[in-house]
Parts: C-alpha cells; sequence; structure tokens
C-alpha cells in the first residue's frame, strides 16, 4: 500500500499503473481490497486518520481522487459498540461527512475515478421473516441503524457525477478475522452459544431514529422471533471477489447486496458456532439475558437479535458466482486460516 504520493506537490505519479483510492482501509474488509488491488497491479493510495491523505485536508483529497481509476470508501465508526448518544452521533457523523468530502472531491476532478464504490449495510432492510429482501423490491426498515444507512446512502447518490458509476455496497455481517465474527465467537465461549431469542426487555431509546429524517418509534420493542431470525452474511474472500466483479462490470450501479445466497438463521448459526468452536453445549439466551451480557462486551444485541434476510439478486443475476455460499463451509474456512490463535478463539 501506498502511503505518500511519491511526486511532487503530493500528488501521484502518472505512470501506466491505475490508482485505486480506498477511504478506510485500516479496517478489516480494507486492508484486505488493499491487499487485492496490489495483487491486481494497482498503485493503492488511502484516506484516513492517518495514510497519503487525511480527512480535514480536502486539497489531498482531492489530488488523489482527480485521475484515479477507482475510488473505495469504507470509512465509518465501527458498530460493534453500545449505543450511546455519543457513539450513534459518531456512527452516523462518520459515515456522512466522510463520504460528502469525497463526493465533492469526485464531482471537482478533471479527471473523476469512473467507479466509486461506496459501502452501505445490508442492515437497511426491516426486520424480515418472510421473504428475501433484494435491491429492486426489498422493503426499508426503520429506526437507528437503518436511518444511518438511508442518510449515507442519500449523501452517496446525491447530485450529480455522470462519468463516474456509483454503486453502494449493501453489506452484511462479514465473516473473517473481524469484529462481528469475533464477537459471535465470544458469545459462544461465553457458553451462551444456543440460540438467542427475543423477549420482552425494559424499553430503551438507543435505537430510536437519527438524522435529518428520524424513523421508527422512540422507545424498543421486540418480535417472537423464537430464534429463526434470518441471518445473512458473506464470506471476506467473497466481499473481495464481488468488489472486483463490480470493478470490472461496467453494467452495475446503484445499490448491490453484498450478502451470500445461502442465508441461514440464528438457530443454525449459534449451532454451526458451536461445532467450530468445539464447544459441547450452548445455552438458549433470552433477551434479559443477552442485554447485559452484551452491555459487558460492549455491543448490542441486535447484532443476532434483528431477523436479516437480503438476498444478492444484482450480483448473482450478473453472472457472479459466490466462493461460500453455505455457512458451514463458511465458518470451517474462518477456524482454518486463523489455527495460530485458534486456541484463543475457536477451543473451548
Amino acid at each position: 500500500m501506498t502511503d505518500h504520493p511519491a511526486s511532487r506537490g503530493g500528488v501521484p505519479a502518472r505512470d501506466s499503473r491505475p490508482r485505486a483510492v480506498i477511504a478506510g482501509a485500516s479496517g478489516f474488509v480494507g486492508r484486505a481490497l488493499a491487499r487485492a488491488f496490489e495483487d491486481d497491479g494497482y498503485d493503492v493510495f488511502t484516506v484516513g486518520r492517518a495514510g497519503s491523505a487525511v480527512w480535514g485536508d480536502p486539497a489531498a483529497i482531492a489530488r488523489l481522487v482527480d485521475g484515479a481509476d477507482v475510488l473505495i470508501n469504507l470509512a465509518g465508526k465501527i458498530v460493534s459498540c453500545r449505543y450511546t448518544d455519543a457513539d450513534r452521533d459518531e456512527i452516523l457523523r462518520s459515515r456522512v461527512d466522510t463520504t460528502r468530502a469525497l463526493h465533492a472531491a469526485v464531482g471537482a476532478a478533471r479527471r473523476p475515478p469512473r467507479v466509486w464504490m461506496n459501502a452501505s449495510t445490508a442492515t437497511i432492510y426491516r426486520h424480515e421473516t418472510e421473504r428475501g429482501n433484494d435491491e429492486t423490491d426489498g422493503v426499508i426498515g426503520e429506526g437507528f441503524s437503518v436511518d444511518v444507512a438511508t442518510s449515507w446512502e442519500r449523501a452517496f447518490f446525491s447530485g450529480d457525477l455522470p462519468a463516474t458509476r456509483r454503486v453502494a455496497l449493501r453489506m452484511a455481517i462479514v465473516l473473517g478475522d473481524g469484529p462481528a465474527t469475533r464477537m459471535l465467537f465470544a458469545l459462544a465461549k461465553l457458553g451462551l452459544g444456543g440460540p438467542q431469542i427475543d423477549s420482552w426487555w425494559f424499553p430503551h431509546r438507543r435505537y430510536r431514529g437519527i438524522g435529518a429524517r428520524p424513523t421508527g418509534p422512540v422507545w424498543s420493542s421486540w418480535h417472537r422471533s423464537r430464534g429463526y431470525q434470518r441471518f445473512s452474511w458473506i464470506h471476506i474472500d467473497d466481499v473481495v471477489a464481488s468488489v472486483r466483479f463490480l470493478r470490472d462490470d461496467e453494467a452495475l450501479s446503484g445499490p448491490v447486496n453484498l450478502v451470500a445466497p445461502g442465508v441461514s438463521d440464528n438457530r443454525t448459526l449459534m449451532r454451526e458456532l458451536r461445532r467450530v468452536a468445539r464447544m459441547p453445549f450452548g445455552l438458549p439466551a433470552w433477551r434479559w439475558m443477552l442485554d447485559p451480557a452484551m452491555a459487558l462486551l460492549r455491543n448490542e444485541p441486535e447484532l443476532v437479535l434483528k431477523s436479516r434476510w437480503a438476498v444478492p439478486r444484482a450480483l448473482t443475476e450478473a453472472g457472479f458466482t459466490f466462493a461460500f455460499s453455505e455457512l458451514g463451509s463458511a465458518l470451517d474456512d474462518v477456524a482454518a486460516s486463523r489455527r495460530p490463535r485458534a486456541r484463543d478463539l475457536f477451543s473451548a
């Protein structure tokens, strides 16, 4: 990865290698994409709190973006946290403000990127147990996480950028050496590796709407899903492969679901986690157990209690083939790739 542009005035040198600019490249997905683009022969430059350009320096960002072939934005505060008022505000601000900063750079560029892929989330869809949500007919939900996603996409798709194809990456939970996977295995190791069952709990305001157009009720509610809430996911290798596919397929634009076709449910997820983690048992966990446990983990039970059911219609109709379409094989691969730390994460 190129940390500093190698030419006069901070402008990347012009040569025969295409340039990729990745914002938010320090995270789990960003590092994987940076490696992949370097392997594909790109000069990779980064935007973040450190790197080739930093947030708050619009001139440096503009120099990187002007002449880039591909722009990818993954910037945003990690959502694996407790939704305090401060964290809620930062989750929204960090996504919308960085997207607007890049939008300004693309709009001002003499040679704008031919494609800009901006992160979004499959959590944009409603709590769903009846059918999968695709990019065409999916039903948008309400509340905090949905409002973050819709505000993010509005900032991304606003205005006219005629020379730049825009793709919103509605990513499901990514399986690999990342925070969501570690949190799920932590639940199994705590003995809470049975199904997670939604139930009544003291109402709170952490999931209330946010942004210019807040939606949903002020107080939290629950769903009688009995542990059969759907679990949409994608393996990190398929995230990388799908981004490469979207980079090269000029016909794809707009929202694209980055989710594996083999949607699971919570009971299956936890059974597979116990198998891979070699945990012989797992206690069922109701919300009244999960909420205090998640508070200790500085996380939210929404990760495992919301029924996320998204389907990859755009990718599959375009001919993309997933390497990992079933949950069990994906978790086996994650465990195998982490063998040096297996005793820490995957053993009893």
